[in-house]
Parts: structure tokens; sequence; C-alpha cells
């Protein structure tokens, strides 16, 4: 009904501009908001204040010419001007029915837009390959699946990706630590780096590693640590951990590969299945060693900044300068030693991103990635890119709590909470659920009790009750040798009089207009609120009013009104990742 409110304003106004009384380029933006009273009618707009100043005259006089020039409707049953110059609409009351037909006619489809054919590209979660994946991860999981499946609702193309870090120092860490365990299982004695990767999944992949290979990557412990410079706490942990990279490359050769390919693929493995575990699949998984293939795309995109002016040479380095665009300071794409770092791996991947064609891209990541915003911006900026194409999310911290104790997580030291373990604790769905129900950019505790209790406070058994309520009904009706169907309950609407059942309707109907905002702006969060007050709206309904027992007409009324709440719970917990149970 809204939408429709927005269009009989839209042909006042074209009437107005063919009437010759406006200019013909008057354009004009249309707003159109539910009314938090109801004395003040169902729906208000704001659009005479708005062409006041380019209309040049008072904006009750403006809202007073819309009104006159607004098309008979027997959907609109009153309008009137209301305070500097809103315009009030009242609804015929039933009209309000319209939005059941609807949903009945469209199913699961219900608040689904048609195709915009515009792309968008959705990266997230994108975690290290050097450990699973623990309880922050999931968050990031659960909200990019969220605002994927939003935006393909209302009718974008849309690809998720994972973009795959393996390259660089930290997997290097990784194979080697994997190595080292290795040797460990081949019987050699040493002491295990402090900046090595702990975990107890390390160990398991040198004990593989044994089984598959045996001895061909054996070496003893003296050679292995010849020359290597002391580890913390007597020397520097971190040029230990280089040392000792650099004895794995030189001693392996061509075998390095196999234990640097053993953790990653293993990690990698175990991450996909997590994923999917969750509900969540991607389109795309994006190497980054992919970059530096034939052609290397990473000093393509050096070279295309220094084409455009914007690489400056100093002590032998290549500098992006990014100051000129906004960055805090310049930053290096290339060492004096000839090796590009980070930085230039994520500007070709970018590069790479929109060179596929995407519209928009959306990157969804932690929240100590906030000062590499304004860096890729100003990359996207030098490389001719419209900054504006790149939408950034940044995810909070997850704190767990185990009673009044939180659980530290590290994966270097091994000792962290897998998001497995989270999922066999309390489920997908309260998983799922819990994640989203705040703003992504607000850090929040995770309380494993609440999400396993069976009570109202809890959101998701809340919502997911309601649902398996409506079905419930359902089958104490087929109990009882009686049926009940879409089309006799749409001939009856007449009988739903209450004040809690023009609510409800009114809640229905507000469905499209909350995944629209919800989607465009990344806020699943708004979503999830939503079903909550449905699923409340319609508990009050349920325990005020019989669903059965009644006269056969308002029987039928007040099923109708109850599945299509539960279809529309259904559509919404759906794109959050939740399943809508029949029964619990």
């Amino acid at each position: 009904m809204k939408e429709k409110v927005a269009q009989y304003i839209e042909q006042a106004l074209q009437t107005l501009r063919s009437a010759q009384s406006w200019p013909d380029e008057l354009v004009a933006s249309i707003q159109v908001e539910h009314t938090r009273d109801k004395a003040h009618g169902d729906f208000a707009s704001n659009v005479a204040m708005t062409l006041a100043k380019p209309l040049k005259s008072n904006p009750r006089a403006i809202a007073q010419q819309i009104i006159d020039a607004l098309p008979k409707n027997s959907d609109i049953v009153k309008v009137e001007i209301a305070g500097p110059g809103f315009i009030n609409f009242f609804v015929n009351e039933e009209s309000n029915f319209h939005v059941l037909h609807d949903i009945f006619a469209q199913g699961e489809n219900f608040g689904r837009q048609a195709s915009r054919g515009k792309s968008m590209q959705v990266e997230f979660v994108s975690a290290n390959p050097t450990g699973p994946l623990h309880v922050g991860h999931g968050r990031g999981a659960a909200y990019g699946a969220s605002v994927a499946n939003m935006l393909e609702a209302i009718g974008y193309k849309v690809c998720r990706e994972y973009y795959v870090n393996d390259a660089g120092r930290q997997m290097d860490i990784l194979g080697t630590s994997v190595w080292l365990r290795y040797l460990q299982a081949c019987g050699e004695e040493l002491t295990f780096p402090n900046n090595g990767y702990q975990g107890d999944y390390i160990a398991d992949y040198g004990r593989e590693l044994l089984a598959e290979h045996g001895k061909i990557l054996h070496h003893s412990a003296s050679d292995v640590f010849a020359g290597v410079r002391a580890d913390a706490p007597e020397g520097d942990k971190e040029k230990h951990i280089d040392d000792l990279i650099n004895r794995a490359k030189a001693l392996l050769g061509d075998n390095y590969d196999i234990t640097f390919n053993k953790g990653l693929n293993a990690i990698l493995g175990d991450i996909r299945s997590d994923l999917v575990d969750f509900g969540i699949e991607y389109q795309e998984w994006f190497s980054e060693r992919s970059l530096t293939h034939d052609p290397d795309q990473v000093d393509r995109a050096i070279r295309k900044l220094q084409d455009n002016g914007f690489i400056e040479e100093r002590n032998g380095a290549l500098w992006f300068m990014s100051t000129r665009f906004g960055d805090d300071k310049d930053r290096v794409v290339k060492r004096d030693n000839g090796q590009t770092t980070y930085f230039a791996s994520d500007i070709a991947y970018h590069l790479n991103k929109f060179e596929r064609g995407f519209d928009t891209v959306v990157n969804i990541w932690g929240a100590d990635h906030h000062g590499y915003i304004a860096r890729v911006k100003a990359a996207l900026q030098a490389l001719n890119i419209d900054p504006d194409r790149l939408v950034v999310r940044l995810v909070q911290f997850v704190s767990l709590y185990r009673g009044d104790q939180q659980v530290q997580m590290s994966t270097r030291s091994g000792s962290f909470v897998t998001l497995r373990e989270l999922r066999d604790d309390v489920g997908n769905d309260a998983a799922r659920f819990f994640y989203i129900m705040r703003k992504a950019d607000q850090a929040t505790d995770f309380d494993l009790e609440l999400a396993k209790s069976e009570s109202k406070d809890n959101p998701v058994y809340y919502i997911q009750y309601a649902h398996a309520r409506v079905a419930s009904i359902l089958r104490k009706l087929a109990d009882q040798g009686e049926t009940w169907t879409a089309e006799s309950g749409l001939k009856q609407l007449s009988e739903l009089s209450h004040d809690v059942e023009k609510d409800l309707l009114v809640k229905l109907s507000r469905y499209p207009e909350i995944l629209n905002s919800a989607a465009e702006q990344f806020e699943p969060h708004s979503l999830a609120h939503y079903l909550r007050e449905l699923a409340g709206d319609f508990h009050t309904y349920y325990n005020a009013h019989k669903m059965l027992g009644e006269e056969t007409a308002v029987r039928d009324a007040r099923i109708t009104l109850a599945c299509a709440v539960k279809q529309v719970l259904h559509n919404g917990l759906t794109l959050l990742g939740v399943s809508a149970p029949e029964e619990m």
C-alpha cells in the first residue's frame, strides 16, 4: 500500500505538470512513511515541503494542490494536510486485505523483487587458511550470507566470494610449522618455535604427512636449526621463525610445496566443510596465489598506477602516493628487494574484481581492517575506478561467555573455540540468528545459555515457535476432520475486525519495504527485529482469540491471517539462514 500511495502522489504531480501549473522539469523526491499515530492517518508524505524551495511557494499551499490533483481511487478514504505541510492519507480498511491476497499468490516470492539488471559481489569471511574457523569468523559468515541473500531477494545478481590468502609469510609459517611437527613424528627432538602455529591440528597434519610421504621430507634437527637465530625470550621470535622458513625452503627444495600444501589444503578443506555445514556456499573461491600467475596481475596493477602517475621510487622501493587521495600516509607496494607487499596484492585483487564486471563490490571485513578502507579506495580512484562502487562493512568482535568467564581465542596458540564447537553447542539456527541480531559494527556478547533456552526470551525460538504454532493449528483442524483452503479464507476477510488483526495486516504489508531497506542498508538485524515483532504480535493474537471452534467464516478468516504470518516468517527466516520448523 505504501508504494500505491507514492504512485498516487506521482500521478498528481504529473497532472500538475501536464496542466502547466508546474514546470515540466520539476522532479520531486517522493517519500511515504507509516504514521506513528493512527489519528494522523495510515501514511504521511513530506513531498510538499521538499517542493517549497523550487516552487517558491508555501508548503501547505503546495500540499493542497497535490491533494486536488490526486486521482480518484477506492483505497484512500481521506487525505488531509497536517503541520507545516505533511500530507496524511487515511486508507480504506478493506485495502489492508490486499496483502493477504499478495502473500498467498506469491508464496515464497512475497517480498522479492524482479531483476534490477545489476550485479554485486559480496566477499566475506576470507579467513587466512591457517586454522579452523572460530566463533569470530562465524559472525562474518552469518552476516555476509544474510546480506547476500537479501540483496539477491531484492533483484541483484549476487556472487558470493571467498578470498583465499594462500600466499605470504603467514602461510610459510604454517607450512614450516607442519614440517616441524612432521620431523617430531619422525622422532626428531626439537624445540617448537614460539611463533609457530601451536594447535593440535598442526601435529595431526605432521603425522599425516609422515604416513603419506614417509621419510622423503626428513632432515635432522641439527641440520634444520644450523645457523638459525635464537628464539624468544633470549632472542627474536620473528627472526627465528623467518630463519626456519628459509631453512625449510633450502633443505626441501621443490618438496617444500608438499608440506606447504598439506597445511593449506587440509585447513581450506576444513573451512569449506564448516561453512557448508553452516548453510553457506560460495560461487567463487579466489586464490591470492593466482594473482601472480601468468600474467602477473600484481605487477600489472602497479604498472597501471605508475602509468597514471601515482607511483614514486624511494631508495629502491616503489611507493603508492595514497596521500593524494586522503590516506594518512603513502604505502609501499614493492620493497627494495623486489618483493611486492600484501597491499599490492590487495590492489590487484580489487582491480580484478571490477574487471570481472561487477557493478558494486561489497567487502565484509573484521573491525581490525578499518585502516585498510581509505587506502583501498585511494587505489581504486588512482586506477580510474569510482571508489563509491566499493562498499565496506566492518564486523565487530564477538565475546563468547561460558558462565561468567570469557573464552580467549588465538589461532597461533591453538586455544580457541571453533565455529564447529559453537554450532554443536547451540545449533545452526541459534548461531545464525544470534550473530546478526545486532548491527554488525557493534561488538556483541554471545549468550550460550540464552541461545539454547526454550523461552520467549530466546528470539529465534520465539519466532520459530510462532511458525510452528500455525502449522499445529492446521494439524489440529485435520485431526477434527475439517478443512480450510486459502481460497475459502480469502472470501471471509471481512470477519477480521479486531484491532490486533488490523495491526497484523499492517505489519505483514510492511515486510517488502523492511526487506528492501535491510538489504539496501546491509542491515540484516532490521529484518531479524521485524520477524521478532511479527512473531510477538501473532503470539498475542493467538493467546487472545480462538483459531478453532469458531463459526466457519470467522475460523477460516483467522486461519488465513495466521497462515499469511507463517509464510512471511518462513520467507524472512530463510533469508537469514534459519529454519522454519513445522513443529517444536
